[in-house]
């Protein structure tokens, strides 16, 4: 008897942006279209997602693909320089990384426990372990290898 799910499951578990509710979701599966299972609304991932205290760890943790995570603020001439590539390089990865930004001003104990000193700040995650980070902006072409994949 054939299968229908696919041969190769990439979950990743992310917060509704709508609700909140964590939700596994299979980056194999993008097509069909995620939703939260809580609130039925979908779930974007070609674009940075908002990470907090609540659910940072657990994304990471549990994350099937390199996690690239912006540590910015609203305030922050660089960060708002920085937001349009990541919006970019959110969009053309989508499903092979995951992108997540933290607020350092409404996180604090996330950016000390990440040591982050300046913002903007990329660090980027494999298999929940950190493996490369940058500071400052950073052009489009660098990210792919910060993320690991060039």
């Amino acid at each position: 008897m054939a299968s229908s799910a696919p041969a190769h499951r990439r979950p990743v578990t992310v917060r509704c942006p709508f609700c909140s509710r964590l939700n596994r979701v299979d980056l194999a599966r993008l097509a069909d279209g995620p939703r939260c299972a809580e609130c039925s609304r979908p779930i974007r991932l070609d674009r940075p997602i908002q990470a907090t205290e609540a659910d940072l760890d657990e994304t990471i943790r549990t994350a099937s693909v390199p996690v690239l995570v912006d540590f910015y603020a609203d305030w922050c001439g660089p960060c708002k320089v920085m937001a349009p590539i990541l919006d970019d390089f959110a969009q053309a990865k989508t499903g092979e990384v995951l992108v997540l930004k933290v607020d350092t001003d409404r996180n604090p104990v996330l950016a000390g426990r990440h040591d982050i000193r300046g913002i903007p700040t990329l660090v980027a995650f494999r298999s929940g372990k950190e493996i490369r980070r940058v500071s400052g902006v950073t052009q489009r072409a660098m990210l792919d290898s910060l993320a690991g994949l060039a």
